[in-house]
């Protein structure tokens, strides 16, 4: 990943981590469901009528809307509100990481390399030390919905990397107008329309500043910038920056909230950061230049690589992209190889060159 594209990704794993000490605060002013409803109906009001369409088909609108907004949210503010505290629901949450990676795997074929696989279990042995030192006294159906959470988080990741948004931020103002409706009814339906209407009878600054913080910073800029990475490079590369969001929420909820951070979730933290350090590292340092291919900037999973010319036609169905003839004439020393001989005509596609480009997966 570039290093603009890193420092963004980081920009959104702070914000997203002081949302779970926002989010602590908005739910003693509100009801969890009626709080997520708020949230996104904030989000996509009055965007929504300033941006164009989300230029995608709009299964992939409702499909991302109903995992991330409505699934995803919903049940992470139903665990939070059930007594998970907001430090420990920061750290718990990024075992969607695996839940992305898995998904990727299975229906976008993205291969995570043995060093990601290997930060991946560096990043989930910190959130065992964590689940060790809290997990096992805390509210057990609150964990057990934030990892509900977690998991549909993986398949908004994956959905949002099939849609391929071109405006992130279009996309995301537009997910945001799916669970709205979903969310109010199912808040009447379970927390009652009288809790509802008195939540938003006395609100006040405090719970105002928490809507505007979830709707506008973690929903339109986080997720809209999220979206972006997640179009630019491969859903297993995106996703363990997500790792960092507790170190940031496990701070915010000490300075704010008074949570204790213990020493072994000290060690969690530290886990976790290591985790995405191996699994930041671009592919090739690993793996060393294979040939011309590679020389060539092929695409993996650590980047876009370099651009590929276009591809000229062989008949149905098959095409070729055009040698470089520039790399001899670019060749160190004082003597250059000689330009190759013209092929005759009618030479078959069979006699093509083993290095000739393969459809980038990346589309």
């Amino acid at each position: 990943m570039r290093p603009a594209h890193i420092a963004l990704a980081v920009l959104v794993a702070a914000a997203w981590g002081v949302n779970f000490t926002v989010i602590e605060v908005g739910l003693d002013h509100f009801p969890p469901l009626l709080f997520c409803a708020l949230r996104f109906l904030v989000a996509a009001l009055p965007a929504v009528f300033f941006v164009g369409p989300p230029k995608v088909a709009w299964r992939w609108v409702l499909g991302v809307g109903l995992a991330l907004g409505m699934a995803k949210f919903g049940l992470l503010f139903i665990g939070m509100h059930e007594g998970m505290p907001a430090g420990l629901s920061s750290l718990v949450l990024q075992i969607q990481a695996v839940f992305t990676a898995l998904f990727a795997a299975v229906f976008l074929a993205e291969r995570p390399t043995r060093v990601r696989l290997l930060g991946m279990g560096v990043a989930l042995a910190g959130i065992a030390v964590a689940a060790a030192d809290e997990g096992t006294s805390g509210p057990l159906l609150g964990f057990v919905l934030v990892i509900a959470a977690a998991a549909f988080w993986g398949v908004s990741n994956v959905l949002t990397r099939k849609a391929a948004p071109p405006d992130a931020l279009a996309f995301m103002v537009w997910v945001s107008l799916v669970p709205v409706l979903p969310l109010v009814g199912l808040s009447l339906m379970f927390e009652g329309a009288d809790p509802d209407l008195q939540a938003l009878a006395r609100i006040d600054w405090a719970g105002a500043g928490t809507i505007v913080y979830v709707a506008w910073v973690t929903t339109v800029f986080g997720f809209g910038v999220w979206g972006f990475l997640l179009r630019t490079y491969d859903a297993s590369a995106v996703a363990p920056f997500s790792l960092l969001v507790p170190v940031f929420g496990m701070s915010s909820a000490a300075l704010v909230l008074g949570e204790g951070i213990s020493p072994a979730r000290w060690l969690a933290a530290a886990l976790l950061v290591g985790g995405v350090a191996l699994t930041s590292l671009p592919a090739a340092r690993w793996r060393g230049a294979r040939g011309p291919r590679a020389a060539l900037g092929q695409r993996d999973a650590s980047g876009p690589g370099l651009p590929r010319g276009p591809r000229l036609p062989l008949g149905p169905g098959r095409s070729l992209r055009p040698r470089r003839r520039a790399a001899a004439a670019d060749a160190p020393g004082p003597e250059r190889a000689a330009p190759a001989a013209p092929e005759p005509a009618g030479t078959s596609a069979s006699r093509t060159p083993s290095t000739a480009s393969r459809p980038s997966p990346h589309g």
